[in-house]
């Protein structure tokens, strides 16, 4: 089973990744994980991120999904994977679909994590993240430093503050409907689930989904 998940920042999408690929005997591929993880090995791909990531440019679409195909194509894949990251627009759904076509597979179902904007905002204004790996952690002062021990201290971005907060998520509507219409026309099963709660609940709920 290959399942993507969606939702608006703040939502849970990296909280439940973990959990559930666990549960279901499944590989979870963050995008941002597996872009570190070819830079540190050196892929073929990573090589070509770092000469974008170098110039000071984004790394393209076209890179990212190389790199999410040399992960898909590793042995521990094998079973499925969780994807965290990888689809936000309609031409990144497109091209994952090519990629997965030219590995047998395709994405079976998309869980689309709902949340109220007002709740996404206080969870958001209330967020730090470590400046050296990007990890969020929630209710945590500024200046801590990051669990993952990398030398990382937890900051504040600019934009989560509450109307940066509520400009982002005009635009993640925006842009997500027609992923998720997308999706539905081209066969997969696109799942709501209801976001808010403890996350072992969450995860319960995703699980039960996933199973009817």
């Amino acid at each position: 089973m290959n399942i993507v998940l969606l939702g608006p920042p703040g939502a849970g999408k990296g909280t439940q990744a973990e959990p559930v690929s666990a549960r279901l005997g499944l590989r979870k591929l963050a995008t941002g994980d597996v872009l570190r993880t070819a830079l540190r090995d050196g892929t073929e791909q990573g090589k070509r991120a770092k000469s974008f990531m170098e110039r000071g440019d984004l790394v393209p679409d076209a890179v990212i999904l190389g790199i999410l195909k040399e992960a898909m194509a590793e042995p521990a894949s094998a079973a499925g994977v969780v994807l965290d990251g990888a689809v936000r627009t309609v031409p990144q759904a497109d091209g994952l679909a090519a990629v997965m076509a030219e590995l047998g597979r395709r994405v079976d179902a998309v869980l689309m994590f709902d949340v109220p904007d007002e709740e996404l905002v206080q969870r958001l204004s209330s967020r730090t993240v470590c400046d050296v790996c990007q990890t969020p952690y929630s209710g945590r002062a500024p200046g801590t430093p990051c669990d993952r021990k990398d030398g990382g201290k937890l900051v504040r971005r600019a934009d989560d503050e509450p109307e940066a907060i509520r400009r982002r998520l005009h635009v993640y509507r925006e842009q997500t409907a027609p992923v998720l219409d997308w999706y539905r026309k081209n066969g997969a099963r696109v799942v709501a689930i209801d976001a808010v709660g403890p996350k072992e609940d969450i995860t319960e709920r995703v699980l039960r989904e996933l199973a009817s």
